[in-house]
């Protein structure tokens, strides 16, 4: 069974300096401690099928994963789907972003999916996820502003 969990922020930057921070997947590990490193697997700036791969540690353990941008418009919305085979993956998630005055507010959001053994894990990744979800908001608006 598949879960969502989402956080938001508002970010004192315009809306089109924190998309393209966060169009830039190798801003990533700047705000998310679990990326340990990550690339552009495709040439060309990032878009609508563009792909990066990174390896992540969860629960002490290191696994490789790729995400395919699945829709990309400047300056609103980012979405993605994890196209790696893991016992848990993110088929669906992305960024929404609207202005707030000089600001910009931001909700990220990630559906988890367990597959085989990882039907076990997924409920407990999702409520972890859930719980830090405000926390890994507040983390990008950190990695943001202090771009």
């Amino acid at each position: 069974m598949a879960g969502r969990f989402e956080g938001t922020t508002v970010i004192d930057r315009p809306i089109e300096e924190v998309f393209a921070f966060l169009a830039d997947g190798a801003n990533d590990p700047k705000f998310s401690p679990r990326v340990l490193e990550i690339a552009k697997t495709t040439d060309g700036p990032p878009g609508v099928g563009t792909v990066y791969a990174s390896t992540v540690k969860d629960a002490g353990m290191k696994t490789k994963r790729e995400f395919r941008l699945t829709e990309f418009e400047p300056p609103t919305r980012i979405r993605w789907s994890e196209i790696s085979k893991n016992i848990v993956t993110a088929p669906e998630g992305g960024y929404d972003l609207s202005r707030e005055g000089e600001a910009t507010r931001v909700t990220i959001h990630n559906v988890l999916e367990g597959h085989g053994p990882g039907k076990l894990i997924a409920p407990l990744a999702l409520r972890s996820a859930r719980k830090g979800a405000d926390d890994f908001a507040a983390a990008i608006k950190r990695a943001v502003e202090a771009s």
